[in-house]
């Protein structure tokens, strides 16, 4: 879709921007004009992770006159893999601000705003009204239904973008225009694995940052065809691309013909976890295995995350077999079951499927095995 430049000209460039974006002026399509838009433009990007670091790079290096950075987290050693914006010696220190660092040794001459905290319903609005365009860098379903519905009710565009493994997605949500995220996903996908669960190629994340950080020049500039409208699903090991139509829903509740939600919601944790009857902590679990109850324990993860780690006595039974029910059949009848998985949304799900299916004598461990690395067993490796 073509619509015209998100952001007005900015002041003329001088002879140091001039030699600087000159790869950039002689491109007829941005030119001069288009790079007097960048300079006057203001972007944020939420999360400075996988996505994020090549995003931030590229917008700085385009000479994007303001970037925010919302990030809350640290360095770890497991992020170096694929978050290119950090090195070895950033271990353990704040994302944000090593990621400000970075950028402005790319570009001295950008301003760079750092908001280090966790984007919530308290701050999102406050922090999003500030800036022209929303680039969203993280990697859960509950922060990405908080920035689409800040975003529709701001009426402010936000590119989005997903990984995990080998398939990288890609859009462009603004309703004014088209669809909003809530139209692609009307409810969130439960049983998705996060990129710390199931893994990413860190090559992917370049692949799926760099057409979000183009499309997010070709929207300031007003240059080219949008991806409004579209979605972009990338393969990285078959090496395809495919691109669908998404429409905007009549129906949909933030955007669509009679809206019922007009403010943002009070949990989007909650609202992106299945609400199951059986929870128990990791602490009951111990005392069940310390005292030798009679239950079924099952570990619903991948085989190659069992091998990392696992909670003693954890029968191996992965999701995708309570999913088609083929996993029914090693289930005991006459014994409880208690089932687990990383975090504890994978598990959550499959008690679903127990549930539904009559086995009423079960249960799932909240916060899974991350929880009992840090209540139970801390010599447990966390991944």
């Amino acid at each position: 879709m073509k619509i015209p430049p998100l952001v007005d000209l900015g002041p003329e460039l001088n002879a140091d921007e001039m030699r600087r974006y000159k790869r950039h002026v002689v491109i007829p399509e941005i030119s001069l004009e288009g790079q007097r838009r960048l300079k006057n433009a203001k972007v944020v990007c939420i999360g400075a992770g996988g996505l994020g670091s090549p995003i931030l790079m590229y917008l700085a290096a385009a000479g994007v006159g303001t970037l925010g950075i919302v990030e809350f987290d640290t360095v770890d050693e497991s992020n170096l893999q694929r978050q290119v914006i950090y090195g070895h010696s950033d271990i353990g220190k704040s994302k944000a601000n090593c990621a400000k660092s970075r950028v402005t040794e790319i570009n001295p001459d950008i301003r760079v705003n750092v908001h280090e905290l966790q984007l919530d319903t308290t701050n999102a609005i406050d922090i999003l009204k500030n800036y022209d365009l929303i680039i969203d860098g993280t990697d859960n379903f509950a922060t990405r239904y908080l920035i689409n519905d800040a975003c529709v009710l701001l009426n402010k565009p936000y590119i989005w973008g997903s990984v995990l493994r080998f398939d990288g997605q890609a859009s462009l949500f603004w309703a004014q225009y088209g669809a909003c995220y809530r139209c692609l996903h009307p409810v969130p996908s439960i049983d998705s694995p996060s990129c710390a669960e199931a893994g990413v190629i860190g090559s992917l994340c370049a692949t799926i940052a760099s057409i979000q950080a183009t499309e997010a020049i070709k929207l300031i500039t007003g240059i080219g065809a949008s991806l409004i409208g579209s979605l972009i699903m990338y393969d990285a090991l078959n090496l395809s691309y495919e691109t669908l139509k998404l429409s905007k829903d009549p129906s949909c509740v933030l955007c669509g013909e009679n809206p019922t939600q007009t403010s943002l919601m009070q949990d989007y944790a909650g609202f992106c976890l299945p609400v199951i009857p059986g929870e128990i902590t990791v602490v009951e679990l111990k005392e069940k295995l310390d005292s030798e109850e009679d239950f079924f324990l099952v570990d619903v993860r991948e085989p190659h995350e069992f091998e990392i780690v696992s909670i003693p006595g954890g029968h191996l039974i992965p999701l995708a077999g309570f999913l088609d029910g083929s996993a029914l059949k090693k289930m005991p009848l006459d014994t409880e079951i208690v089932i687990y998985c990383r975090s504890g949304v994978r598990s959550a799900t499959a008690l679903k499927s127990l549930r539904d299916a009559g086995f009423s004598r079960s249960s799932h461990v909240i916060g899974g095995v991350i929880a009992w690395a840090q209540q139970i067993d801390p010599t447990c490796t966390v991944y």
